[in-house]
């Protein structure tokens, strides 16, 4: 009787004794980060921390979100899904609406004895979602701006959010008071920089409730899942002014394309309506003074979220987390600066769909290499789960792309796939469109159909990425083309399923 008790002992202990072996993951969202710093190679932005980072790990040059703003793209990466299969194409909709019973990313590591907790900007705004957490979700609040001038700006209509909400729903997507598009020009400035200390601004609360949290979660028996959410360079671009003193204003190179792509519909580049909501901002282009303005708030706002990045890294090398610590970093989207005379994301091109991310794992044998295989958001749950020894739920639309950690050069996905909705005007079919992009390793190919009847297509755009890296040309209707677009169109019908890569 004693044998088949202590038997039993061993096999309730067995499965506590691997879940304190499994590693931490130190998971970190950075909103509208486009992959344009030291890490990428451009050594003119100052980002020592992500580029520490990147030394201790794996740099993904192409790595790819599955809608290019801020709900779907995170709805997307938090449940493993793609924005078809969440039904979130917008701001107001809540993905657990399509999939009530959906097991989120944080939800799966809590299942499987993990603490997870989260802070910052994780979901959408003032989004939640309960079931991800071991305990409540919380943010700092911060003000906006620091400068009496621009708080006073900022004042005159702060009611609503850049982005329209539909009347009759809040967010979350209940029924709840109307909310309107917020007017042009309402908003304070697009920049500032500030006299104040890094925890004046919300990215500094953040940083320090992090690092009192690793303090406090460090001492757990259970490995611990801590999402930290940082906004910056997210608009307004406000920063510290030591941030801004980084950068010489009169050495910022504007973008080297402000013209629409050639041949290319009207609504596939949409001129950044979001930016119009803030003071000064023009309704067309915007001049080179004021673009460059606009790059050195940007730049200064990395620079400024890099330094909170290094916080925690800094705190998990104090604590010795660092040697079972997975670190990942991960950008929302791209973004546009003045790119085809436009700003902001909202649409299917390179500059938007084109992510940063940075994965870093204990005992990696190849830290600091670069990869170019081709991954996507919904490869993160499943990557995490794998390197964590977790089964991975029957549900996800990703791929663990744990083999390029192993092997960064090795054949990978033939294709990533992004999305963006149109309204109906302004289109051949006069119906809402849905562009479904495809990035090959050579191609962008883009085919706009009817939202509710996908064998109407309103338009191709095809996109050489060996001659035309910038997308400046669509070369879809050129008679020379006509069997490439056939053959893409071909595996772009076969979808992320056809793309994975063989055995």
């Amino acid at each position: 009787m004693k044998t088949v008790l202590r038997l039993a002992t061993l096999a309730l202990a067995l499965p506590l004794l691997r879940a304190a072996e499994r590693p931490n993951i130190l998971f970190i969202a950075v909103d509208d980060l486009r992959p344009e710093f030291g890490a990428y190679g451009a050594t003119y932005v100052k980002s020592p921390n992500l580029d520490r980072l990147a030394k201790s790990g794996l740099t993904f040059n192409r790595s790819y979100c599955q809608q290019a703003v801020c709900s779907p793209t995170r709805s997307s990466l938090m449940t493993g899904t793609r924005p078809d299969t969440t039904k979130v194409w917008d701001l107001v909709t809540h993905f657990r609406t399509a999939l009530p019973h959906v097991v989120t990313l944080g939800q799966h590591f809590k299942n499987n004895g993990y603490f997870v907790q989260g802070m910052g900007k994780i979901y959408h705004g003032g989004y939640d979602d309960e079931a991800t957490w071991s305990v409540p979700w919380q943010t700092p609040r911060a003000p906006a701006y620091a400068r009496p001038e621009n708080i006073a700006l900022n004042s005159r209509n702060i009611a609503t959010e850049p982005d329209a909400v539909p009347a009759g729903k809040k967010k979350g997507g209940k029924k709840g008071a109307a909310k309107a598009a917020t007017p042009r020009n309402s908003r304070g400035p697009a920049f500032e920089a500030g006299e104040v200390d890094d925890n004046f601004y919300q990215d500094g609360k953040v940083a320090d409730l992090a690092l009192s949290t690793l303090r406090d979660i460090s001492k757990k028996k259970e490995p611990f899942f801590l999402a930290v959410g940082f906004v910056k360079p997210h608009l307004p671009f406000i920063s510290p002014k030591k941030y801004w003193d980084l950068y010489d204003p009169a050495k910022i190179q504007l973008a080297p394309n402000p013209y629409r792509p050639k041949d290319a519909p009207d609504y596939v580049i949409q001129p950044g309506g979001e930016m119009r909501a803030y003071y000064g901002i023009p309704e067309g282009h915007i001049s080179d003074g004021l673009a460059r303005q606009l790059k050195h708030g940007y730049y200064a706002a990395i620079s400024y979220m890099d330094a909170q990045v290094g916080k925690l890294l800094d705190e998990l090398d104090r604590l010795d987390l660092r040697k079972n610590t997975i670190v990942i970093l991960w950008g929302d989207h791209g973004w546009k600066l003045g790119e085809h005379d436009a700003w902001c994301k909202h649409t299917n091109c390179e500059n938007d769909t084109n992510t940063a991310l940075l994965l870093s794992v204990p005992g990696m044998k190849h830290a600091g290499a670069r990869t170019n295989g081709l991954v996507e958001f919904v490869d993160i749950y499943p990557t995490l789960a794998d390197l964590a020894g977790l089964p991975l739920p029957a549900h996800l639309e990703g791929l663990s792309f744990k083999p390029l950690l192993e092997n960064p050069a090795r054949a990978w996905k033939t294709a990533a796939f992004s999305q963006y909705p149109r309204p109906g005007t302004g289109t051949t079919l006069g119906e809402q469109l849905m562009g479904y992009a495809m990035r090959t390793e050579r191609y962008r190919f883009v085919v706009w159909v009817a939202r509710n009847d996908h064998t109407k297509v309103d338009a191709i755009e095809l996109y050489d990425h060996q001659t035309d890296p910038q997308e400046n040309q669509n070369i879809a209707k050129r008679p020379e083309n006509a069997a490439l677009v056939e053959k893409l169109m071909t595996q772009w019908k076969a979808g992320w399923r056809g793309a994975l890569p063989k055995p």
